[in-house]
């Protein structure tokens, strides 16, 4: 049985003051052994953390006495392993980086679709569907028929949208992400732009998985994630990629036998791209890496830092051992 809860969160709404919300929350998630980032911002809150059932739960309740923020998007999903190394609470401009001023999701987002209702629409003729997530997690993973805007950062969806979306403002417009939040923010943008008929997947990919059926999904592949497990399949367990330390990207277990790929250093993908000062880091770290491993600890986070204690206060304590 799977033991840690994997929670993803969100909510667009207004938040005064939201500075004042980081130093308890960052307490509340270190009190319950909950590992995570959350993003706090004038927008609203995002993030995704993990931890034991009782200790996310906990967490979430604390959220909850805050009206604001009632009700919040939440999905869930299990990892046998913690998938994060830290708690962090980080104050941001905005809580999924647009760079687009004056967008307000609250007032003009599209249409929701709940996850039981999302095979229908997308089955339509008459319906553009859009994948609004970076190249890289459209690469192992997509609804069928969908657009790929082939874009590296979020940032760039408003630029994909004014060139390849102008002309028709009536045309069916349907669009998803991996939990929602995303995809938004997009069609708040686009009813901005004066598009009347524009829709997104409630939940996104994570809440669709989670609520329709295998055997009815039109989901193909896997879903790419912001943490240790790098994606999940149709069960929402981990999935089959792992993840090139040097350049973040997912990798196959075939790309990992390739001769350019050195674990932690490089992979096909990023082989090549990185400076020599880079690769001395990338070395660096690797080294770590593994020499934790070897000591059975972890090599960054909460868990790592502990053990560094110990073992500082365990030579300490050899050192007056020996000078007795």
């Amino acid at each position: 049985m799977h033991s840690i809860l994997v929670c993803a969160l969100y909510k667009f709404v207004r938040l005064d003051n939201f500075e004042k919300l980081r130093e308890p929350l960052l307490q509340q998630l270190v009190d319950n052994q909950v590992r995570g980032t959350i993003l706090l911002a004038h927008e609203g809150i995002n993030g995704t953390i993990s931890g034991s059932k009782q200790g996310v739960a906990t967490v979430l309740d604390w959220l909850n006495q805050d009206e604001r923020l009632v009700p919040l998007d939440v999905k869930e999903s299990y990892n046998n392993n913690q998938p994060f190394h830290r708690s962090k609470v980080k104050l941001k401009k905005e809580i999924v980086t647009m760079g687009v001023d004056d967008i307000d999701p609250q007032q003009h987002a599209g249409t929701y679709v709940e996850p039981e209702d999302w095979n229908e629409l997308i089955s339509q003729d008459d319906v553009l569907l859009i994948d609004t997530r970076n190249r890289y997690e459209v690469e192992i993973g997509q609804f069928e028929n969908a657009i790929n805007p082939e874009t590296d950062s979020f940032r760039e969806f408003p630029a994909y949208a004014d060139k390849e979306l102008s002309g028709d403002k009536k045309k069916k417009i349907a669009m998803y992400c991996t939990g929602g939040i995303r995809c938004e923010k997009s069609t708040a943008y686009l009813k901005q732009q004066g598009y009347t008929d524009v829709y997104h997947l409630k939940g996104g990919i994570l809440k669709y998985l989670e609520q329709v059926a295998p055997e009815d999904s039109r989901w193909q592949g896997e879903c790419f994630v912001f943490d240790e497990r790098v994606a999940v399949n149709q069960a929402l367990e981990k999935g089959s990629y792992e993840q090139c330390h040097a350049c973040r990207f997912p990798i196959t277990a075939e790309q990992m036998q390739h001769q350019h790929y050195q674990p932690g250093i490089s992979c096909p993908r990023c082989y090549g791209k990185h400076s020599t000062e880079q690769l001395e880091r990338f070395g660096e770290r690797q080294k770590q890496m593994e020499l934790a491993k070897s000591r059975g600890e972890e090599h960054i986070g909460m868990a790592a830092k502990q053990a560094g204690n110990k073992r500082k206060r365990q030579k300490l304590s050899n050192r007056k051992s020996s000078s007795d």
